[in-house]
């Protein structure tokens, strides 16, 4: 697994965790570290022994974005312009990003503390957002100079609308767990002593489902909002046809007759 000092992937079972581990500077992304978190996304997308995936942060943080350390830095020394290779970078932001988005397998964002920038628009990427009561959310961008990015100007409006994503983007606010969860941006906000256990069940139940049915469904629900109806059916059709080709299938009819639950394999 291509892990590294600043990026740790732990797997129990067939639940993989990949943890920001950067907590000095609330998990902030270095530019490399996109390109590294990316690899983390294509492997797990193609690992069969994993079947959910959790993103979260080290030291009671999810993420707080991109490191711009490095543009103070310029800014201290005198240098003008835009930075080295900036549109570089940035592609590589949005493939990372891509990656989580359209990971066939279920995700879960566990948040605690701060995610901000392009740390909350990764948590918007992942499937399932559970948040402590203790976690604050920010389309910082603006107060440090910046338009949105991370996949935000595509993820936000479609889950809080088009009006109060420019609220929150262009004012630039911190809200809580609790205002995010009455937004539409949290599934559930829990007190942080129980946001492990909370996460642990979720991530249980998701890999305990019908692998291929699961990753079809979320590809429909990502696609929904650029399709037609008739375009819709017509997938969830082709998506059907595939399912009862499966030995999934012959499992959950026989898990019914029997009165079990289910013990699903992908195939």
């Amino acid at each position: 697994m291509s892990e590294s000092e600043e990026i740790l992937v732990d797997q129990v079972d067939d639940i993989a965790t990949v943890t920001l581990n950067r907590p000095q500077v609330k998990n902030a992304v270095q530019a490399e570290g996109w390109l590294a978190l990316k690899a983390v996304f294509d492997e797990l997308k193609y690992d069969p022994s994993v079947r959910a995936v959790v993103l979260t942060g080290a030291g009671g943080d999810f993420c707080s974005g991109a490191d711009v350390s490095a543009m103070g830095n310029r800014a201290r020394s005198g240098e003008s312009g835009p930075p080295p290779a900036g549109l570089l970078s940035m592609q590589q932001v949005g493939e990372c990003i891509l990656a989580l988005h359209e990971m066939p397998k279920p995700t879960i964002a566990k948040v605690d503390g701060v995610a901000a920038g392009a740390g909350m628009n990764m948590a918007l990427g992942c499937d399932l957002i559970v948040a402590s009561d203790r976690a604050r959310f920010s389309e910082i961008f603006a107060r440090r100079g910046l338009s949105i990015d991370g996949g935000g100007s595509w993820l936000l409006p479609r889950l809080v609308g088009l009006h109060k994503a420019k609220e929150l983007v262009l004012l630039a606010d911190v809200i809580s767990a609790q205002e995010a969860a009455d937004l539409g941006v949290v599934n559930r906000v829990v007190p942080a002593d129980d946001l492990d256990g909370f996460v642990a069940d979720w991530a249980a139940r998701l890999a305990a489902g019908p692998p291929v049915a699961l990753s079809m469904s979320k590809a429909m629900l990502n696609n929904s909002f650029s399709l037609s109806m008739a375009q819709a059916v017509q997938d969830e059709g082709r998506a059907q046809t595939v399912n009862f080709g499966t030995h999934d299938i012959v499992e959950a009819a026989m898990a019914w007759v029997e009165k079990r639950a289910a013990k699903f394999e992908g195939r």
